[in-house]
Order: C-alpha cells, then sequence, then structure tokens
C-alpha cells in the first residue's frame, strides 16, 4: 500500500465540503424549553381530520405503499395534475436533493441565488457538482441575476417561490421570464414550500409550468401550512421523464404509513388551510407594521409572502443582542450567519400573544415604550 494512501475511508472531498443543514432551536442556551419560532411550523398545529386518520394508520410492523398511490390520486385531484406525474418523497427536502442527484453530478454545476435555502447548496455538493450562487437584489432573488449566472455547464436551477429565509416572492411573470431564459437541457426546480401561504390568484403558475414543459419540475410539502412537519411528507410534479428519474433514485419506502394517511386527510380539510392562511396573513401584516414603527431605530422588515419575517438590523441595536433578548423571553427564532446573515433573525409568524411578546421586547431594545 503507497504511503500516500490513508488507513482509514475517507469521505469523498465533495461530500467534506458539506456543511450540515442546521435546524432552527427550540433551547435556550441554558436548556430552558423556548415557543419555537424558528423553523416556520404552523402555529395553529394539525387539523384535527389529519390527527385522527394518523392515529388510525396502520400499525409500524407493515410496510407504507411504496407509490403512495392514494395520497397522489388526491395531489392531483385537488390540483388538477394527472398522479401519474407525481411522486412523493421524505418532506419536498427529499426530492430537492433528488433533482440534484438525478441531473447534475461532478463536472456540472447547480444555480441558484444567494439567501436562499440552505438545501440547495448541499444538494449540489451531495452529488459532486459545483453549487453557484447568483447576486440577489436587496435579499430578493434576481433573475437576471440568475440567467447571467447560466454557464455550459449548468445542469440545475433552484428558485424558492417564496424564498426561504428571505419571504420575497417573484411574480408569474418573473418565473415565466427566468424559464424563457433557460437553455431547454437545464432543470428548473420551483421549490414551493410556502405556496399555499401565497395570496389566491397570485400564484406563479408553477404548477402550470410543470404541465407545459419537459424542464421544469414543481416541488411541494405538508410541513408548513398542513401542519405535517414531524410526518415528513412532500410532493413533486413534472413532465413523466422528469418523475421518472426521481423515482429510480427515491427511497423504496419513502413515506410512512402514518405520513400518507394524514397528509391524505389533511387535503380533505382545506378549511384548515384557509384559517391558518388567513391567520398568518393578519398577524404577518401586523408584526410587519410593528417593526416598519421602529424603522428609525435600524430595523428593517424584507416584504414575506410567507410564514415568516426576516428582520434586518441595520442600527446599534445588533441582531445577536435582539436574540438573546427574546430567548430570555422565552422565544427562539432563527440567527443565520451561515447562510450569510449575521445582521439578521427570521422570525415565524406564531400566535397573536408571541408576536405582541416579541415587539414588545424589540421596542424595550431600542427604548420605546409598548
Amino acid at each position: 500500500m503507497s504511503e500516500q494512501q490513508s488507513q482509514r475511508p475517507e469521505g469523498k472531498p465533495w461530500v467534506m465540503g458539506i456543511h450540515a443543514y442546521v435546524p432552527g432551536k427550540a433551547k435556550a442556551a441554558d436548556g430552558r424549553r423556548l415557543i419555537k419560532l424558528s423553523a416556520n411550523e404552523n402555529p395553529l398545529g394539525t387539523s384535527e381530520a389529519a390527527l385522527a386518520a394518523r392515529a388510525q394508520a396502520a400499525g409500524p410492523a407493515s410496510y407504507p405503499d411504496p407509490e403512495s398511490i392514494e395520497l397522489r390520486t388526491a395531489i392531483g385531484a385537488l390540483h388538477g395534475i394527472d398522479p401519474a406525474r407525481i411522486v412523493c418523497g421524505t418532506g419536498s427536502d427529499e426530492l430537492l436533493n433528488l433533482a440534484a442527484q438525478g441531473f447534475a453530478g461532478p463536472g456540472d454545476e447547480v444555480l441558484f441565488s444567494r439567501f436562499s435555502f440552505a438545501v440547495y447548496d448541499i444538494a449540489a455538493r451531495r452529488c459532486g457538482a459545483t453549487p453557484v450562487e447568483a447576486t440577489d437584489k436587496d435579499y430578493a432573488t434576481d433573475v437576471d441575476a440568475l440567467l447571467g449566472a447560466v454557464t455550459e455547464r449548468t445542469r440545475v436551477v433552484f428558485v424558492a417561490n417564496p424564498n426561504n429565509p428571505t419571504g420575497t416572492y417573484l411574480p408569474r411573470g418573473e418565473i415565466q421570464r427566468l424559464h424563457a431564459g433557460l437553455p431547454s437541457n437545464v432543470l428548473l426546480v420551483i421549490d414551493q414550500a410556502y405556496a399555499e401561504y401565497v395570496v389566491p390568484g397570485e400564484d406563479d403558475d408553477g404548477l402550470a409550468l410543470a404541465a407545459a414543459h419537459d424542464n421544469v419540475l414543481v416541488t411541494r410539502t405538508f410541513s408548513k401550512i398542513y401542519g405535517l412537519a414531524g410526518e415528513r411528507v412532500g410532493w413533486a410534479t413534472g413532465a413523466p421523464h422528469l418523475i421518472d428519474v426521481l423515482h429510480r433514485i427515491r427511497g423504496p419506502f419513502n413515506v410512512t404509513a402514518s405520513g400518507q394517511a394524514a397528509a391524505l386527510a389533511a387535503l380533505g380539510d382545506q378549511d384548515f388551510v384557509e384559517r391558518s392562511r388567513t391567520h398568518n396573513a393578519t398577524e404577518l401584516a401586523r408584526f410587519t407594521a410593528s417593526i416598519q414603527a421602529l424603522g428609525n431605530h435600524g430595523l428593517r422588515p424584507i416584504p414575506s409572502s410567507a410564514n415568516f419575517l426576516l428582520v434586518l438590523f441595520e442600527g446599534d441595536l445588533t441582531a445577536e443582542r435582539a436574540l438573546d433578548a427574546i430567548a430570555e423571553a422565552g422565544y427562539a427564532v432563527r440567527h443565520l450567519p451561515s447562510q450569510g446573515l449575521p445582521q439578521a433573525l427570521r422570525i415565524t409568524i406564531g400566535k397573536r400573544e408571541d408576536m405582541d411578546a416579541i415587539t414588545n421586547v424589540l421596542r424595550g431594545l431600542v427604548g420605546e415604550s409598548a
């Protein structure tokens, strides 16, 4: 054996370049349990119908339906999609990783905007591709910057819409312009994890693009508005050849029986979805206004179409100090220096009393009365 060879198995260099995903915290530094506004979970919880179906699902001794047939049929019926053009996954995270793995590899590039979902960089590196960040436009996705970063090596372009962690949103025309500007051999992945929070009628038309073109994949999740984050259920839709690739490399029993049952019931309870959307719209507007009122102290909210608000701290009050004070008050929010946002906090929209409590903490920190 050569002296240059390792004496133990070593991870591939592209894997060793990955910085593992860091989830939102739920505890303070001293171990205290905090109210969790760091992971964009639904503050209204889960539909009662979904909870009942989950409890009645087949026991853990049996394998789940490997093709999620009932769930795909229900998704198709709700959105007008042929179930054969749908694949389910362990959350949309699995499907995002599979999209990169299925269509990119060593020597290829995976493109996304700066300040977008951390999983895109991981997905690119995981399959040996090179992650490429396009510049943003005041924390929002810049279509011209994305198109300008496309090279002959580009194979996949990820766009979160609404975007995480900034909450910004590309309207329908911009998504269409991005797709029209991409080479036909480049896969456009539209990550719609927060799509249900968008005002009805203002959707980005991603599902229609996926139905009409051979190079568009749309992903969605049950983790957000449906309140099923713990069950890890997501889905994707696109042209048959795209879905075929994902089926070939997904886990064979990737969605649990309880997850399938809960998601199926959740789809049937659109009243819960509407209540969640209405609650979010009301509290997001109130919280945004309260942050705007502190603008003379250097606090700036980034306009959001999701269920969270990114707050920039551009004055004397730092994000770190605000983070600590919010934790002292009993709340966990998300600080994202690893994503180039040391001056910002991403704050999930919770219940009314939660948002009022955080507003009062921030007012106190800048010397304003509640």
